[in-house]
């Protein structure tokens, strides 16, 4: 039975209809991601249901005492707020709480006071100051700390405590990751999945939407489709309705077009003309004319420079503090032509801080920093401090021109905008008249407008929707430049780097590893597995030693002993990386070379031809090598 019902939903802005004649059904258990392209109405479904506004028209039933508790997208806390108020300033059982202290202070007879008192009782409110100060506690801040020294996850933890500590029926998230780091939406995903009641989210995670949700609802064309299962479920079944839409809406446009032509016929072919064919014509001519049509992705194209050296950054023994605090520990990396890295860690780890080192932006405390030659840098913030709110859109992507030219072809700025889903009309619209959405669509069209080839994204995946970040993700795969990229976002990590630098648990230690985030996340834990079983071995051996089975013991150690690497296999485990590396980056080089040795040097060419072959060879033997030592370490 559903706790939430609302039929026949219609909202509009203007002349755009957000929901049409929409359904949408709340059940007690449900977990619902709630998803669609930015603008179409997500967040004012959301705030319908939580009764923050009403919508045109519709009939909404809510189950009696429903209680729900809304978490919007933007933080909104006042200067001097801390921790503890400003959760409980925005808890209606505190306030009357806080009306209590008050009135008692000046008059503990008062008629009002006594009737405060038995509702405090009734709720059982009393305990909600050590409540706050307890989940304070758990997302990891002091109850005392002033908000707006927090950083953005920080304060999307208070939002989300906020809601939870209302305890509600119905907890509504809006965009519940943004700004969260990684330890962060771990903490999210394990509080949401220990949560009793229903949950409404929107969100452009994957990740994300697949460990948490058990329906996906998909707002498109301001109509609501539901999908039993997670979001790996809704991408099967999204790709068949298209299609079957596809073929029907392709079925009705030839019928009509015969229609059409039977009823310009000559004068003998009118007088026969059906009365009932005639008003079917009319009904099918207002569908097609009232059918909305699929809104197209955006159209990404990056503007590649020339290329850069091959080496693009090469850092040596690289030590980096701020005051007595360690934020890079003899770092050694090497950054190469191609290379697709990404940086993950949690927020104030010091991420941007290792970025701005690797570009020369940044000189470091000790150790050295060597550049590569004709490096040219687009650079992606994730604060958009390069937008100016006051300047229209033409004159952000292209200042003083009407033009723009991109890989060697010119392009009027107002359709380079039409190809990032920005109308004409708009072009002279201010910055400061976009949503979240829009600005990063601004910004990624501002970056790639500029020649490149160095793209730093610093969280980039933020407030776009899931069609426009796998559009982004392709164009960042093809970028032959290199690519350095700060996420939190685990699925788009996993879709476009080679390599992950991640910190590990020793203060300023920065590791890399091959792959992306599932490897990493692999790699990491897999160390920490050998730990355990390492401890766990070494009890088990006590017990199995005090309990005089010295023979089963010494049997069990041998076999532990037979299985792990010696001292050189460790340090040949330890080489496999790099020398793959090696032989990628030649392998790359071949091809980029072989077309030109054809048309010039054909015997050259059939040499470098018979290196490439050698090299797949090779890399298959080290490949296997790498997987038997793996093997052999984990057993």
């Amino acid at each position: 039975m559903a706790i939430f019902s609302a039929q026949d939903l219609s909202l509009a802005f203007g002349d755009v209809a957000l929901l049409d004649k929409a359904e949408f059904n709340i059940h007690a258990n449900d977990r619902i991601g709630l998803i669609g392209r930015n603008g179409t109405g997500k967040s004012s479904l959301l705030k319908i249901t939580a009764d923050v506004i009403k919508p045109d028209d519709g009939d909404i039933k809510r189950q009696n005492g429903l209680t729900t508790a809304y978490v919007a997208q933007e933080n909104q806390f006042t200067d001097g707020d801390t921790v503890f108020s400003a959760i409980a300033d925005n808890i209606d059982n505190y306030k009357l709480l806080k009306k209590y202290y008050e009135l008692a202070e000046h008059d503990t007879h008062n008629q009002e006071l006594v009737h405060i008192q038995n509702t405090l009782d009734l709720l059982k409110i009393w305990e909600l100051p050590n409540k706050i100060n307890n989940i304070a506690e758990k997302i990891g801040l002091n109850s005392n700390t002033i908000v707006k020294n927090l950083s953005g996850g920080e304060k999307k933890r208070i939002s989300i405590a906020t809601a939870l500590i209302q305890n509600p029926d119905v907890l509504l998230l809006d965009e519940p990751t943004n700004h969260l780091d990684m330890h962060g939406i771990a903490w999210l995903e394990e509080t949401l999945q220990n949560f009793k009641g229903a949950i409404v989210l929107i969100s452009h995670d994957r990740y994300f939407l697949d460990k948490v949700c058990n329906r996906v609802i998909e707002l498109d064309r301001a109509k609501l489709t539901t999908f039993e299962g997670n979001f790996e479920y809704y991408q099967e079944k999204k790709a068949e309705l298209l299609h079957n839409e596809n073929v029907e809406n392709a079925k009705f446009d030839k019928f009509l077009s015969q229609e059409e032509i039977w009823i310009r016929k000559g004068v003998e072919a009118r007088r026969t003309r059906s009365v009932s064919r005639i008003t079917r014509l009319k009904e099918m001519r207002e569908t097609y004319s009232s059918r909305r049509s699929y809104q197209g992705n955006i159209k990404l194209e990056v503007s590649q420079g020339d290329k850069s050296g091959k080496i693009v950054a090469e850092l040596s023994h690289v030590n980096k503090s701020f005051a007595d605090r360690k934020i890079i520990d003899d770092l050694n990396v090497t950054l190469v032509r191609g290379d697709k890295i990404g940086i993950i860690g949690n927020n104030g780890i010091g991420k941007s801080t290792l970025v701005k080192i690797l570009l020369g932006d940044l000189a470091p405390d000790s150790g050295k920093v060597k550049l590569g030659t004709n490096l040219h840098i687009a650079y992606f913030d994730q604060m958009r401090e390069q937008l100016d709110p006051s300047k229209t859109l033409s004159h952000t992507i292209s200042p003083g021109s009407d033009w723009i030219e991109i890989n060697g072809r010119k392009k009027h700025v107002i359709s380079y905008l039409n190809d990032f889903l920005f109308s004409p009309k708009r072009a002279e619209s201010p910055v400061s008249s976009l949503s979240g959405g829009e600005r990063n669509r601004l910004l990624l069209a501002r970056i790639f407008a500029k020649p490149s080839n160095i793209l730093v994204l610093d969280e980039p995946t933020n407030d776009l929707d899931i069609q426009t970040l796998e559009l982004l993700e392709e164009k960042l795969i093809d970028y032959e430049g290199a690519v350095l990229l700060i996420s939190h976002d685990r699925y788009f990590l996993d879709n476009i780097v080679d390599f992950i630098i991640a910190p590990t648990e020793k203060t300023g230690d920065w590791k890399m590893y091959i792959g992306g985030y599932e490897d990493w996340l692999r790699q990491s834990n897999y160390m920490q597995n050998i730990q355990n079983e390492v401890k766990k071995n070494a009890v088990a051996n006590k017990i199995n030693t005090s309990n005089n089975q010295n023979n089963e013991a010494n049997s069990t150690k041998k076999s532990s002993y037979e299985n792990r690497l010696s001292y050189n296999e460790k340090r040949e485990l330890e080489q496999l990386p790099q020398k793959v590396k090696d032989l990628e980056i030649e392998q790359k080089h071949i091809t980029q070379t072989l077309e030109a040795l054809y048309e010039t040097d054909v015997s050259g060419a059939n040499a470098q031809a018979g290196r490439y072959a050698q090299i797949e060879e090779e890399l298959m033997k080290l490949l296997d090598r790498w997987s038997v030592l793996e093997q052999k370490s984990n057993a």
